[in-house]
């Protein structure tokens, strides 16, 4: 009886942790409540697993093969991140079909930070208050640990705001992949695990289940995590400004060369509606040119340039 009950009780548990965790983010047209809100530690322990798994690593031995996969992974879905949630889904830089625009988003869900609605209404909320008391992003507000991880962790930061986002509830598809973001998230870990249990990919690299789902998966997806993370702590605190805008936003080689592109944040925080954010030579945007060459095969179009007296502007303080 014991054992039975005991059992059970597991089950129970179980499914309650995997309803809270796998249960759709509301989402409302209600305005926020203006405040930090508090941390939900509960709901972060999926991402506190995927940390503690990358240490999954040790155990075996790191060959080409394995740094070639990570390479391959952390750029398709960062390139997913920053051309699709938010060069297009939060700026609208630039026009695409029905088909790329869902595929884009469901890229940009396999990096695991939430559903492409959720994603531009909070980040046009951070472009409208940035470095403000309603930026729930900035590390001039409360802390760099906050606006680095902890602020997407708060029950503020759960819901997702329909009011700023009223120019893509239309898509009903952008809704289901908003409700369900863990669904690209766990297909490539499953699909990178799988990959790796097939003989012929075994022979070609090397590399079996357990190493692609360390390589393809875990490794990438936490360097993605601290990447982008770092575009709202470090970008705000560490770099150069080459335009005076309202908040503290700065240019930092570094992060752009990480991100494909986004450091370059005090140009995109003076001019957000342009396709490019490394507005003058030398500040190298990845992300742009990835953009240029979908343009060039008819998958994107209409990229909205950096208009000439943005130029200007920026180059009186060279």
């Amino acid at each position: 009886m014991p054992y039975y009950f005991f059992t059970s009780l597991h089950l129970l548990l179980m499914r309650h942790l995997l309803s809270k965790w796998l249960s759709p983010a509301p989402e409302t047209f209600q305005e926020p409540e203006e405040t930090m809100g508090q941390v939900e530690w509960f709901r972060c322990v999926p991402y506190i697993m995927v940390h503690a798994l990358v240490l999954l690593a040790f155990l075996y031995p790191v060959t080409w093969p394995c740094l070639v996969v990570a390479l391959i992974s952390y750029s398709l879905r960062m390139f997913g991140i920053t051309g699709f949630y938010h060069r297009y889904f939060s700026h609208r830089a630039f026009k695409t079909s029905r088909w790329v625009q869902f595929l884009g988003a469901a890229l940009a869900c396999s990096a695991g930070q939430r559903g492409p609605l959720w994603w531009a209404a909070h980040h046009r909320r951070h472009h409208r208050h940035s470095d403000t008391e309603k930026d729930v992003h900035s590390p001039n507000r409360k802390s760099f640990f906050w606006s680095h991880t902890l602020w997407f962790m708060t029950d503020y930061a759960y819901p997702t705001f329909l009011k700023e986002i009223r120019d893509w509830i239309k898509f009903p598809e952008l809704h289901f992949l908003n409700r369900y973001d863990w669904l690209p998230f766990l297909m490539l870990a499953g699909g990178c695990y799988g990959l790796g249990c097939l003989e012929w990919f075994q022979n070609l690299t090397g590399l079996t289940g357990m190493t692609m789902l360390i390589w393809g998966f875990l490794v990438p997806t936490i360097a993605l995590y601290h990447a982008t993370f770092a575009v709202n702590s470090i970008t705000h605190l560490f770099g150069t400004r080459r335009y005076e805008t309202r908040d503290s936003s700065r240019n930092n080689a570094l992060i752009a060369f990480l991100t494909l592109g986004e450091g370059w944040h005090n140009n995109h925080h003076f001019f957000p509606g342009s396709a490019r954010q490394g507005f003058f030579k030398g500040e190298i945007d990845l992300t742009y040119y990835g953009l240029k060459m979908l343009a060039w095969f008819g998958l994107v179009k209409e990229l909205k340039p950096v208009p000439v007296w943005v130029r200007e502007r920026g180059s009186e303080r060279i």
